[in-house]
């Protein structure tokens, strides 16, 4: 069998796994529709004279999206790999043609597909809910490919060093949330300490929102604490760690246990 045919067969069972846990699906559409209604109550009811959540509501378009390019990725490919662990199915993985290479980017391929039509739901919410006013980009298919294949690495690296499904998640969590708030999403950086600002030039995460929300609604002075780039400068930035994280882990994925 080709790669192609493998890619393919790969994916199609990795789609029917998906579709089959039904908690799963619900949770990865619910979870961001949640968010949307909570923070896009708090951003129509803020207060103008200074805070949280007193930017244009376009502002906050790449933190929503970021919910699902964000943890999406990490706890499924985190939990998958920690499943195949503890079940020795990357053992019998080693015996048939594919590769690791190839079995992660199927996964991160049915993710990009699932994540997709979530950010295409949370965008259409945004714009009903908030009032946000947004361009509908070309940028935002490879800003979401790109996140979705950087996060897919880090999960699976996640996967690899945790001992269960639970610390999987756990470990996503953990580095998950503070990204989440510290990445340019729904902070703006002149509400943090100015010493914060390397460590948010740090998270891959901040390359997605700010190439996002340069190519939705422009990077005007105005609209939060404006520093850097056009969405072409991030998405090249962002689709090199995504490609080291892709690479990273494909390699931690182990040929047995």
């Amino acid at each position: 069998m080709s790669r192609a045919g493998r890619l393919r067969a790969q994916f199609g069972a990795d789609w029917r796994s998906f579709v089959r846990r039904r908690t799963a699906v619900f949770f990865t559409f619910l979870f961001p529709v949640i968010l949307v209604v909570i923070f896009g109550a708090l951003v129509r009811t803020a207060p103008t004279g200074g805070g949280l959540f007193t930017e244009a509501p376009g502002w906050y378009v790449p933190g929503y999206l970021a919910v699902v390019v964000l943890f999406t990725p990490l706890t499924r490919i985190g939990s998958e790999v920690a499943r195949h662990r503890e079940g020795n199915r990357f053992e019998k993985l080693a015996t048939t043609p594919l590769t690791r290479a190839e079995w992660l980017l199927a996964q991160t391929l049915v993710n990009v597909v699932v994540i997709g039509l979530a950010a295409a739901l949370i965008l259409a919410l945004v714009w009903a809910l908030t009032g946000a006013g947004f361009a509908a980009s070309p940028y935002l298919v490879p800003f979401v490919a790109a996140g979705v294949a950087l996060f897919c690495g880090v999960g699976a690296l996640l996967g690899r060093l945790s001992d269960s499904q639970d610390g999987a998640v756990a470990a996503a969590n953990a580095v998950g949330l503070p990204l989440l708030f510290l990445s340019e999403t729904f902070v703006p950086l002149d509400l943090l300490p100015g010493w914060f600002a390397p460590l948010v030039n740090l998270s891959p995460l901040t390359y997605f929102a700010r190439g996002v929300r340069a190519a939705t609604v422009g990077g005007a002075p105005g609209q939060g604490a404006w520093t850097g780039g056009s969405p072409a400068t991030n998405i090249a930035v962002l689709s090199a760690l995504a490609l080291v994280a892709f690479v990273a882990g494909a390699a931690a994925i182990p040929r047995t246990e």
